[in-house]
Formats: C-alpha cells, sequence, structure tokens
C-alpha cells in the first residue's frame, strides 16, 4: 500500500467528515450569533437561554439532513469497499 494512496483516502475521510457536520455547525453558529445579539440588547445573560434554541436548531438540521448525510456516508463506505483490493496490495 503506497502512502500517496493512504493519504488520499484520509483526505477523502476527512473531506467527507467535514462536508457531513457543515449544515449543522453554520446553523449552531448563526443561531448563537443571533442569540447573543439577543442577550445583548436586552441585557439578558442566562445561559440556558443560549443553549436551548442552539441545540434545538442543531436537531432539527440534524434531522432534516439525516437522509442526505446517510447517502453521503453509504456512498464513502461504498467506494472505500470496493476499492479494498486495491488497498490491500
Amino acid at each position: 500500500m503506497s502512502e500517496a494512496l493512504v493519504l488520499g483516502t484520509v483526505r477523502q475521510a476527512i473531506e467527507t467528515a467535514v462536508v457531513i457536520a457543515l449544515p449543522m455547525l453554520v446553523v449552531g453558529l448563526l443561531v448563537g450569533v443571533v442569540i447573543s445579539i439577543l442577550q445583548t440588547v436586552t441585557s439578558v445573560q442566562d445561559t440556558i437561554l443560549s443553549f436551548i434554541p442552539r441545540a434545538a436548531a442543531i436537531f432539527i438540521v440534524f434531522g432534516l439532513t439525516f437522509p442526505w448525510m446517510l447517502r453521503i456516508v453509504t456512498s464513502f463506505a461504498r467506494n472505500l469497499f470496493l476499492r479494498l483490493p486495491e488497498l490491500v496490495r
């Protein structure tokens, strides 16, 4: 197994992980910024007020994007298994 093949496979795995996590991270960031602005404007500094909406938004996005995420991971795993003889050599 060559070094380039291993690096290519690891790079593809990291790219897949980033693509899958990106929608939830972006929504968490946007909701966090909006809640922080609202807390600053209203002078309410409660940690629960910032945690619950962010967690709910991330959970909703996870529920909506789960079929897409499953297709991406399944495709990556299928390609990895198909390339297994090439990786073993």
